[in-house]
């Protein structure tokens, strides 16, 4: 669309069901490999998609023609096809519903890029339930205990 300008920065974290610790190291680069490859074909921009064996960030200039949740379904569908197809796990892979998504602004790509870039680093200090918790606090989200993530009961 002609002079449309746009920059629109955001940070989606998903996880596993139950959060569950299913992403082996194995197939790791090639899975966030997969996700920014499928953020790319919606005309969004990866600038970096990156994880533990339980939940996944992706750092992602947004198009304003994107609907976020078209976004997300999308990656997360076709993500979990992908290693359902190929059977990376012991039994059907699937993520939680929901995810979260903060935005940024042009100041904070660099710090934003290195946090996500660190993860393993960063979660041997704090679990992903804080992590995801500190993230609704700091952007003061709102949002009811009993839909956070699930645990395996």
């Amino acid at each position: 669309m002609a002079n449309t300008y746009h920059q629109v920065y955001i940070q989606t974290i998903f996880a596993v069901k139950y959060r569950k610790a299913l992403i082996s190291k194995e197939w790791q680069a090639t899975l966030f490999a997969i996700i920014g490859n499928l953020i790319n074909e919606t005309n969004c921009k990866t600038i970096i998609v990156n994880g533990v064996e339980d939940h996944v960030h992706c750092f992602i200039g947004l198009k304003p023609v994107v609907s976020i949740a078209e976004l997300m379904k999308t990656i997360k569908s076709r993500s979990s096809k992908y290693i359902n197809d190929h059977s990376l796990t012991p039994q059907r892979f699937e993520w939680q519903e929901g995810y979260g998504v903060f935005s940024y602004s042009q100041s904070q790509i660099a710090n934003v890029y290195k946090y996500i870039q660190n993860q393993e680093t960063h979660h041997k200090k704090q679990t992903f339930r804080d992590e995801y918790l500190s993230f609704l606090e700091k952007f003061n989200v709102a949002y009811d205990e009993q839909y956070i993530f699930q645990d395996l009961t």
